[in-house]
């Protein structure tokens, strides 16, 4: 009986889970070109690396090492993995550093002083990223591990006391090497948790409380639904993927559509989008109000106008000959949010709509003429351009029929043809002008999609594509840097090998 209860409420949890709108899935043939941009990214943080003054007493020397710059970096491996427990995992091996710092030397009444150069070698850096969903549902770098350690240094005394700097070297070169190890981990910890963050707040919906406006009337929710999952082949995030209008923030639809599948791994990323992504959408602008069209006077084409004014001429004249020039009015208002069909073979969506004719005299209530139910049917293709999801929607299907008789709907039937290429002409490209604009899709700033490849399945689809840098991580973490202190933000590293 115990075990009964047990598996009902398995099964009643299953049924109420709610599925991603959205996936993304990141793969392995992506690594080599976010290792390449990051790399540049992690060359230019270690370059900041500000180590402490070195300041000591030999006998009757007194030395001081100071101003120490790192002038250059050079990586000559690197690799960087999925690991399942670390989600990004990067490992530098045989880095050097090239180092400019000023040597002041005092021997009894004897100064020496000036810059020399210095070159840090067998530097190994190993560190981990762990990505995670905060309680707000953005994705955050939540820690990162480090390990790093410089296998020797060499410096090139001269000067006055070229013999005394030789003496002294290996012991000052160990200090410097010790200070080192110990400057390279906090700057990685800040790179990762201060730097790489506020360059996830540049994804669509991150910066309040995961939701952004799409316009002026819907927004959308980029969520994430848990954690991100790493495998040694991809990384894959689940994002809720769900429209709202502004006006109702609190409102949600409830998604009862098949959950996104993505298997591929052949090119750098997948997203995939369910018909619910799409169904709230459409829901979100039928609540905003945004699917009606009225055309008064001169906004009806000028066939379309003689053409209802010939077929209602009976019902003018008996209904109120005098208004007969009365401006026409067409009013189409979708009567029911429009639904989203997804199969391999296209994706279409189904439209009904009310259709109201009637003519406007000044000052005088309106004459109705005719009232009829709209069904149609679009297509729409979907495509990725930069990172904007965008669709482009043709009328396929159209059927109009009277509410009232089926004597009246046949009467309807020569308005068909003119009806049909008024909503092409007319309405199409403005839907079309709205759709293509897109929406965001969940990356950060300066990432692109390109060579992208749409397949459809049944309830979903999914797009395929490379990624392109149109800005250097640099460039937008600068734009986008938090003010902060390097020093309050990193810890003590937890292991730098000496």
């Amino acid at each position: 009986m115990a075990l009964f209860g047990a598996l009902f409420l398995a099964l009643l949890a299953g049924a109420h889970a709610e599925f991603p709108g959205c996936k993304i899935r990141v793969t392995s043939k992506a690594l080599e070109l976010v290792k390449q941009e990051g790399l540049r990214f992690l060359e230019q943080e270690l370059e900041t690396i500000t180590i402490p003054d070195l300041r000591g007493k030999e006998g009757h020397f007194y030395y001081n090492i100071s101003e120490v710059k790192v002038t250059e970096l050079q990586l000559t491996s690197s690799e960087l993995d999925f690991q399942p427990q670390q989600e990004l995992m990067l490992q530098i091996t045989n880095a050097s550093l090239g180092l400019r710092f000023r040597r002041q030397l005092l021997y009894w009444f004897f100064y020496d002083g000036g810059y020399i150069n210095a070159s840090a070698e067998g530097v190994s850096i190993r560190t981990g990223l762990e990505l995670s969903r905060d309680p707000a549902g953005r994705m955050k770098v939540s820690n990162v591990s480090c390990q790093a350690s410089v296998s020797r240094m060499h410096a090139a005394f001269g000067g006055t006391f070229k013999k005394v700097y030789d003496f002294l070297s290996t012991f000052i070169t160990s200090g410097m090497r010790f200070l080192l190890n110990q400057q390279i981990c906090p700057v990685l910890y800040h790179a990762g948790t201060v730097l790489l963050n506020s360059l996830l707040d540049t994804v669509p919906g991150e910066l309040v409380a995961v939701r952004s406006s799409v316009d002026e009337l819907v927004g959308i929710d980029y969520s994430l639904m848990k954690d991100p999952v790493a495998s040694t082949s991809n990384l894959d995030m689940d994002f809720r993927g769900a429209f709202f209008p502004l006006t109702e923030r609190n409102w949600s639809l409830p998604n009862r559509a098949v959950e996104p599948q993505l298997q591929e791994e052949e090119r750098m990323v997948y997203v995939a989008f369910s018909e619910f992504f799409f169904d709230s959408a459409m829901e979100s602008y039928f609540r905003a109000g945004a699917l009606q069209l009225l055309l008064v006077g001169d906004k009806v084409p000028h066939d379309l106008d003689m053409l209802l004014r010939a077929t209602y001429f009976g019902s003018i004249v008996l209904l109120s000959p005098a208004v007969i020039d009365s401006p026409l009015k067409l009013e189409l208002r979708v009567l029911a949010p429009p639904r989203c069909t997804i199969k391999p073979s296209g994706t279409t969506i189904s439209v009904t709509a009310s259709v109201t004719i009637a003519l406007v005299p000044p000052d005088q209530p309106e004459v109705q003429l005719s009232s009829m139910t709209m069904d149609a049917r679009l297509s729409a293709k979907m495509a990725l351009r930069g990172k904007a999801l965008r669709t482009q929607l043709d009328l396929r299907r159209f059927r109009i029929y009277s509410n009232h008789s089926a004597l009246e709907s046949l009467a309807l039937i020569p308005l068909q043809a003119p009806l049909k290429t008024m909503l092409q002409i007319g309405v199409m490209p403005m839907l079309n002008e709205r759709t293509w604009r897109g929406v965001q899709i969940p990356l950060p700033e300066g990432i692109n999609f390109v060579h992208e490849v749409v397949t459809n399945h049944a309830g979903f689809l999914t797009i395929g594509a490379d990624l392109h840098f149109a800005k250097g991580l640099r460039e937008v973490i600068e734009k986008n840097r938090p003010a902060d202190v390097r020093a309050s933000t990193a810890p003590t590293p937890s292991t730098a090998a000496v």
